[in-house]
């Protein structure tokens, strides 16, 4: 079986020491905004976008950027984790990975309001780090551990 690969872009976004999450329809899991690369678009671009369409707020990335410049190549924003992440397994074989490119972003307010055709509000929960450990059995290793990580990380900005 041959595995395809996606690029995609996820950010953790916290607003007084919680973060985000919804319980994804499709994946049957909770999860954080995030998706799809578009072809040419930059990841901390598809980062930030997929949190707008997502949430309808727009996060400050916490995204370290390197000096290096020249002529021809310009640092970008880095993500926090990379991540290679098996969607699709059937008998032990995978047919489909996302190379994901995790950011950490700090959003101003929580007055979600998702665009049309996403997750509902309602499908949204904000997670301390108490709550991602209460919630530890309904959460992927990644998904918990990172949330932690976020949560620390902005509120220490």
């Amino acid at each position: 079986m041959e595995t395809t690969r996606h690029f995609v872009a996820t950010v953790y976004v916290v607003h007084d020491g919680e973060t985000a999450l919804h319980e994804h329809e499709k994946l049957e899991m909770w999860l954080p905004p995030g998706g799809h690369i578009d072809r040419d678009e930059l990841p901390h671009v598809a980062a930030s976008r997929e949190v707008h369409e997502e949430i309808g707020l727009e996060p400050d990335l916490i995204a370290p950027q390197g000096d290096l410049e020249s002529a021809t190549a310009e640092s970008i924003p880095q993500p926090q984790h990379f991540l290679l992440e098996d969607i699709n397994v059937h008998d032990g074989e995978v047919g489909h990975q996302h190379i994901d490119f995790i950011f950490y972003g700090e959003l101003k307010n929580r007055a979600i309001d998702p665009a049309d055709g996403e997750a509902p509000v309602e499908a949204w929960k904000w997670f301390s780090p108490s709550d991602l450990e209460a919630a530890s059995d309904r959460l992927a290793d990644d998904v918990l551990e990172i949330g932690k990580q976020a949560i620390e990380t902005v509120d220490n900005q």
